[in-house]
């Protein structure tokens, strides 16, 4: 028994519910997390080790959130594409089970949420909050004009990086760009894999994506934003005086993305998806990494 199927809810009402989850993708979690993980590299490197726990409590309940809450603007303004779409057809909007006003009614509920927790930081933080929100909100319709909305992406997704060292420090250091870049790039390479699986339905409804754009060189290229990714992270540990813990962690990346690449290598759906989800260990091993770095170099200092 599922927890939504232990309260004591009207039938109606447990339906409703089920429905805004699957619009708020509250039940995959693999995109909050693969948002989270940048976001944790930065605190923890900004910090020098844990961050506060209002820090971290705001930023991950905040990811949360606003990934749900993107989630909802793309199915809104993908809700005429995704019923050609073989696996988005079954969406709420796209399948009409939700009107739009009540999607963008969640929406403004969750936006909310989100900027009470921003106003528990200081006012540069809220600043950088709300450029996120307006990334966050114009992705969905780049994917209408622009050749490698991956990108785009990338730059919604790895806004909390810059945001993370603000809320810290005050300021945003070389290595925080660094890895904001490092974001994107790595964005890029999962959201490929992931357009890779609609890249057909892609082409015939007229909708960019990497997948389209690098065409018969697609995994050669995911290939180099991964060296290209690597490279950077190996700088973000010489900036940030990481040392063997975390250098080794980056070679347990290079045959995870190693793998993920081969995986994908007859281009079937299946196989490209689970590469993509496959990106969910690379940050979670970059950020065991980085954590352990900073708690051995602690400990050794007593």
């Amino acid at each position: 028994m599922t927890v939504l199927e232990a309260l004591p809810l009207s039938p109606p009402l447990r339906r409703r519910i089920r429905e805004w989850i699957s619009l708020t993708r509250f039940d995959r979690p693999i995109g909050w997390l693969l948002l989270l993980w940048p976001i944790l590299w930065a605190l923890w490197i900004a910090a020098r080790g844990v961050p506060s726990v209002k820090l971290l409590t705001i930023f991950v309940a905040g990811t949360i959130l606003t990934r749900s809450a993107g989630c909802i603007i793309n199915d809104l303004a993908d809700r005429d594409f995704d019923p050609q779409v073989q696996r988005t057809r079954l969406r709420p909007l796209a399948a009409r089970r939700i009107s739009p006003y009540e999607a963008i009614a969640l929406f403004v509920v969750l936006m909310s949420i989100s900027l009470a927790l921003v106003w528990q930081l200081d006012l540069r933080s809220v600043a950088f909050a709300f450029v996120a929100a307006g990334l966050m909100i114009t992705y969905p319709f780049f994917k209408r004009f622009f050749p490698a909305p991956q990108v785009y992406l990338g730059m919604a997704f790895g806004w909390g990086v810059p945001m993370a060292f603000v809320a810290t420090s005050g300021a945003v250091p070389r290595v925080g760009w660094l890895i904001f870049v490092i974001a994107i790039v790595w964005a890029t390479i999962y959201d490929t894999f992931y357009a890779m699986v609609d890249r057909d339905d892609d082409r015939r409804i007229g909708v960019r994506s990497t997948a389209l754009l690098f065409g018969a060189m697609d995994l050669f290229a995911i290939g180099m934003l991964q060296c290209v990714m690597l490279t950077g992270l190996w700088f973000v540990g010489e900036q940030a005086g990481l040392g063997n813990i975390y250098r080794a962690s980056l070679a347990l990346v290079a045959a995870l993305f190693a793998r993920q690449t081969w995986r994908a290598r007859h281009r079937e759906g299946s196989a490209c998806f689970a590469a993509f989800l496959a990106n969910n260990q690379v940050g979670l091993v970059v950020f065991v990494g980085i954590a352990l770095d900073f708690a051995v170099a602690a400990t050794a200092q007593h």
